[in-house]
């Protein structure tokens, strides 16, 4: 009898920019539209969203998650637009248990896909087939605490379910501006960040704020910077990236992603 290859999912850190992108002819568009393919058919989704923020880590176990408008003053089609997938409260329960081993205090509630989540989502799988869950990020506290969340899931990646942290490479949204050309101050931190995130430096990663050039102009708050710690976590404590899109918008965002493994 053949011996089945088990396949080990990767983990995957997007930059999902402003939600209109899926309205507009951007390189990352046609990137995200492309995201399946960088994966194996998952049984269910993770998402780590900056758009959700708690003070304990939190899953979404909603069976038919809510497509959350969480923002103001875009296109009114985008509001009409919804991502009527699945939930995965079952998956969810499990993660929480498995955080609990870990010495979390994981919390579950009812809540929905917020743009983070269902704007890359609804382009890389428009079927809306694959079940999704979210768990929320903490931001009182630091990245190292993230690292440690995302290596509590890295089991998941045996398993057949995909994580995917949902933030920003550079996320300043005092510093929009017009066009697709980063100023020297993000594309620093930019390549800084792809250099470490290729090495697998866990430790330069995790200790941003001092290690990173012009860390806190690129990320005043920690928001967007925390799904990128857990998706490289949650790929395994000697995990490594690889650079799988690179372009820039509204003027200082980065909307680099990365595959980790």
């Amino acid at each position: 009898m053949e011996k089945q290859v088990k396949t080990v999912m990767p983990t995957l850190f997007v930059s999902h920019g402003a939600p209109n992108l899926v309205l507009q002819d951007l390189p990352v568009r046609a990137f995200l539209k492309q995201l399946a393919s960088f994966a194996p058919r998952p049984r269910a989704i993770l998402v780590v969203s900056a758009h959700w923020l708690t003070d304990e880590p939190t899953l979404d176990v909603s069976p038919r998650p809510e497509t959350i408008h969480d923002f103001y003053g875009f296109e009114p089609e985008l509001y009409d637009m919804r991502y009527d997938v699945p939930g995965a409260p079952q998956l969810a329960e499990e993660i929480a248990e498995t955080l609990l081993a870990a010495g979390f205090a994981p919390c579950t509630e009812m809540r929905g896909l917020d743009h983070g989540a269902w704007i890359p989502l609804v382009l890389a799988w428009p079927d809306a087939r694959v079940p999704v869950t979210q768990l929320s990020l903490q931001p009182r506290r630091d990245a190292e605490h993230h690292y440690r969340l995302g290596l509590a899931l890295s089991a998941l990646r045996d398993d057949g379910v995909l994580v995917i942290g949902s933030g920003g490479a550079t996320h300043n949204l005092g510093a929009l501006g017009s066009g697709t050309q980063l100023p020297d101050w993000a594309a620093r931190f930019d390549r800084w960040l792809a250099e470490r995130a290729e090495a697998g430096d866990a430790d330069a990663l995790t200790q941003y704020l001092t290690r990173a050039p012009d860390a806190r102009r690129n990320h005043p708050t920690a928001d967007h910077y925390l799904p990128l710690v857990v998706a490289l976590g949650a790929a395994g404590a000697k995990a490594r990236g690889t650079t799988i899109h690179e372009s820039a918008s509204n003027g200082s965002l980065s909307l680099r992603a990365f595959s980790f493994t």
